[in-house]
């Protein structure tokens, strides 16, 4: 799952809260309207952001670094009415209750927090999104980091991305500190230029790009009093830009793995709602005011089965197969619960391991079985030597196809939004975290039988809905069965040789000392490295290299101030492969030995199958396809992929452009399939058209713009994130994504069809009839609107990749047994399929696999596929 940190300005939605609604007070006489708005907003987040992890911050005081450049830096502020004030504590209470971090820092705002903590989690790989409503916050929207201003009320936001600021103001994230520079802050007391409003502070930075280049450019400005008053305040202008400008690198002292967000402390959080008269939000709690644990739901009748008979196992039955955790390599084994037309059973795990008729029953592939994950419920017996067959209906699985925005696991929600409420959620059951417990039987069993009626009851249901929307034989002929496949994957694992990956960790080591010595002695001294503070005075007071960004903290040394000066001095590539080399050290190498199986010696990873609104797989514990392989250390840790058996290897076979080849398909565009038809280079064919150039005449700058075009379509194109990965202008991007449109008709008429079938259909097909609702695509957000369309123009394309990618699979697991073959399918990795297998059937893997792969699907244009073998997996390839 990726990981989404939310930050919260909690000074600043405080005091929209408290003025934006009128003065509550509960029976205490506290006033409480702060503290409501904020909870209303803390909720919100919650069920629409879904954070991993989470953080308020706090301003600690009224003095900060920024009042020793300017005393009157935010004077003139009024005092902050007493009837706020004392909410600040209920604020905080509230925090801990929902179990969210919260922080402050002497001598900081809460805007340097964020711009710290934001900086960081964007460095390790985390989108992130920000929440305030001080626009000051702007300037750290990028790619990754959306920023959220509040307007009416609490609840109400703008949601900014780098284009929605293009959209509204015409500028650059970054260029939002130069408007404050030109134009003040009245509210922070940033006294600016005086003069020049919004308006002029645009139109300046539009055509000079920021306060300095401006100032160094004052003859060109239009009209003698600007100039004036340019030249007058020149100084308060440099000043008043540093005044707005946030530091990413405040001496924060806390960890983003410390921010994870688990979940809200259920009690602490009714009790303290209770407190301050919150009876409306108690409604909204899961569970309410009332512990679900004790709510008083419809008495169950069944039957405890200790000794199990063959005239309860009926050939027709809904099966829930309960585990203690998600974890179900690992998990205790708690009951069954069966149900059918003839009655309703719950059968300890006990009893059931026990009975020779259960097993004999849950092995018959005759006897039809509805389940509920059915992949979980197949391997969890498999650990116990227990075979199931004869699954018939998911309901996980159906529940995904039908909405796949819904990627809950928890049976409680799905069945809710069937209408189907009598089922507690599995954290009111066993709670979670450290305090998940397996309560006493009775509980637990009705538990189970509530969710077998449910199953039972569904299924007609939700059958007739999956006819109804195309998509039965999505869900027969191709999720039902994979499901059956990625079972067995995850039982078979992947064989990993722990000395290899010593070894490996051992050189990198070795590695990180030797680059540590280098580093030294180009530094002419010892150091932390790790310290930024000790590693900018040595970059730019020792070495003096130019300075990129300087804040009151110091010298920043983030990874994009690295990169620009890789030329400048030969220490900086050294710094930057050593970063990459500790994280890859301490993610993966040490990520990777924590989940070898001990008995098997195997990592059994366990793959997503209803997470992603695409249809891709995904995998967790360990994330097999995130493994780097752009760095050749990263790349090597595949060397530690290994066949379980002597004298096997590693097969691997991936589709070339797959989902380019798509594309042509779909957009039915004439120059593209007569590309691939003919075994073009594609992006070498994109370079000619738009460049309109000869084959032999497109150079490798050519190639490599057509290329980022081509898989901008299929991600979702846009001219700014088109700048930003050729590092030319917005402005030129969006003349080459024009010719590349002219270029390709075909293609220009898919994307405007997308969006124009989103909008009256509300959704968008793969080719196998998967669906993506895309309730945004008619919103009047730009941003959300922008994100909305460019779904709806690459999600048929990733998609129906997806789709054929699954069926290549479960056509592969057919061709295996026909050809009565040893290979075993391992892994898939994105467009990539890996096996392992004897010696002796290589060869007829060679001709086998890429035939069943190639045939998948027909499509306008032949789908390729490249193969590759070796002792490992980082030989395969």
């Amino acid at each position: 799952m990726s990981k989404k940190l939310v930050l919260i300005d909690g000074n600043s939605i405080a005091y929209r809260a408290f003025f934006a609604l009128p003065l509550l007070n509960n029976d205490k006489g506290i006033h409480t309207n702060a503290v409501y708005g904020f909870t209303m907003m803390l909720m919100r987040i919650l069920e629409e952001e879904k954070p991993t992890h989470m953080l308020v911050a706090f301003d600690a005081g009224k003095t900060t670094f920024r009042h020793e450049t300017f005393k009157e830096y935010k004077g003139g502020r009024q005092k902050t009415p007493p009837e706020l004030s004392e909410q600040f504590p209920f604020i905080r209470e509230l925090l801990d209750a929902y179990k969210v971090q919260r922080y402050e820092l002497t001598n900081y705002e809460a805007d340097d927090i964020i711009g710290t903590m934001s900086t960081q989690a964007e460095q390790e790989g985390f989108e992130v999104k920000v929440i305030s409503g001080d626009k000051d916050l702007l300037q750290l929207v990028s790619p990754h980091t959306t920023v959220d201003i509040t307007r009416k009320g609490i609840t109400d936001v703008d949601s900014y991305t780098p284009e929605a600021i293009q959209e509204k103001y015409g500028i650059t994230p970054a260029q939002i500190i130069d408007m404050k520079g030109l134009m003040g802050d009245n509210s922070d007391n940033i006294p600016g230029v005086p003069g020049i409003g919004e308006k002029t502070a645009l139109k300046l930075l539009k055509e000079h790009g920021t306060v300095e280049e401006l100032l160094n450019a004052i003859g060109q400005v239009n009209g003698k009093k600007l100039k004036e008053k340019l030249e007058e305040f020149r100084d308060q202008a440099i000043m008043s830009k540093e005044l707005a400008t946030i530091t990413r690198e405040a001496p924060v002292e806390i960890e983003l793995d410390n921010l994870t967000y688990e979940g809200y402390n259920q009690e602490k959080v009714i009790e303290l709602f209770k407190e301050l008269g919150f009876n409306s939000l108690l409604e909204k709690i899961e569970g309410t005011a009332v512990d679900e644990t004790k709510e008083d739901l419809e008495e169950v009748s069944f039957e405890r089965l200790k000794d199990i008979t063959e005239a309860i196992l009926q050939d027709e039955a809904a099966l829930i197969v309960e585990m203690a955790d998600d974890n179900y390599h690992h998990a205790e084994l708690v009951g069954f619960g069966l149900v059918h037309n003839q009655g309703q059973y719950f059968i300890p795990a006990e009893a059931a391991l026990q009975s020779s008729v259960f097993k004999a029953w849950l092995g018959d592939e005759s006897k039809k079985k509805y389940v509920f994950d059915g992949k979980k419920s197949i391997v969890a017996l498999k650990w116990r030597g227990l075979a199931l067959e004869g699954i018939e209906f998911d309901l996980l699985i159906a529940s995904y196809i039908l909405n796949p925005a819904d990627s809950t696991e928890d049976m409680a929600t799905i069945a809710k939004n069937k209408g189907y409420t009598q089922i507690r959620s599995e954290e009111a059951v066993y709670g979670k975290g450290a305090k998940r417990h397996v309560p006493e039987e009775k509980i637990v069993a009705e538990h189970i039988i509530r969710k077998a009626v449910a199953l039972y009851q569904l299924r007609s249901q939700m059958l007739q809905e999956l006819k109804e929307n195309e998509q039965y034989e999505l869900f027969t002929e191709l999720e039902m069965p994979l499901s059956f496949i990625l079972a067995d994957m995850e039982y078979q694992g992947v064989k990993v040789d722990l000395n290899r990956l010593n070894n490996m960790g051992e050189e990198i080591s070795e590695q990180l000392n030797e680059i540590e010595k280098n580093i030294y002695e180009l530094a002419g001294t010892e150091f932390n490295i790790n310290s930024p503070k000790q590693l900018g005075s040595i970059l730019f007071e020792k070495l003096n290299l130019p300075v990129i960004k300087k804040t009151k903290t110091g010298y920043s040394t983030s990874a994009d101030v690295l990169e620009q000066l890789a030329e400048a001095h030969e220490i900086i590539p050294q710094i930057l492969h050593y970063r990459q080399l500790g994280k890859l050290q301490s993610t993966y190498i040490e990520g990777l030995k924590k989940v070898i199986h001990k008995e098997t010696d195997k990592v059994h990873t366990r793959f997503n199958q209803t997470l992603t609104q695409t249809g891709r797989l995904s995998s967790t514990d360990p994330n097999l396809q995130n493994i780097p392989i752009r760095l050749e250390e990263g790349k090597k840790i595949r060397q530690a992929f290994v066949p379980s058996q002597e004298g096997w290897v590693i097969f691997a076979a991936d589709y070339s452009q797959i989902e380019l080849r798509v594309l042509a398909h779909i957009a039915k565009d004439e120059k593209l399939i007569d590309a691939f038809n003919h075994d073009m280079d594609i992006h070498t064919k994109t370079a000619m058209d738009v460049f309109h150039v000869k084959a032999e005449e497109v150079t490798a700058n050519m190639r490599r713009q057509a290329k980022a075009v081509n898989f901008g379509i299929v991600y979702g194109i846009s001219d700014y994130g088109l700048s930003q990965s050729l590092g030319i202008t917005r402005k030129e991007a969006g003349k080459f994504i024009e010719r590349y449109l002219d270029s390709f008709p075909g293609v220009k008429e898919y994307m405007e069809e997308s969006v124009r079938d989103a909008k009256e259909k509300g959704y968008v097909t793969t080719l196998l009839h998967r669906r993506r609702y895309i309730p945004d695509i008619t919103s009047r957000n730009f941003n959300l609107r922008s994100f909305a369309e460019r779904t709806a123009m690459n999600t048929p394309i990733q998609g129906s990749a997806a789709d054929i990618i699954k069926k290549a699979m479960i056509d592969m697991a057919e061709r295996l047994q026909e050809e009565k073959l040893q290979t075993k399918l391992l892994l898939q990795v994105h467009d990539e399929l890996i096996f392992e297998a004897p010696e002796e059937e290589i060869e007829k893997l060679k001709r086998l696999v890429p035939e069943v792969m190639e045939q998948a699907i027909e499509l306008n244009v032949p789908l390729k596929v490249d193969y590759s073998y070796g002792k490992t997996w980082f030989d395969a390839k």
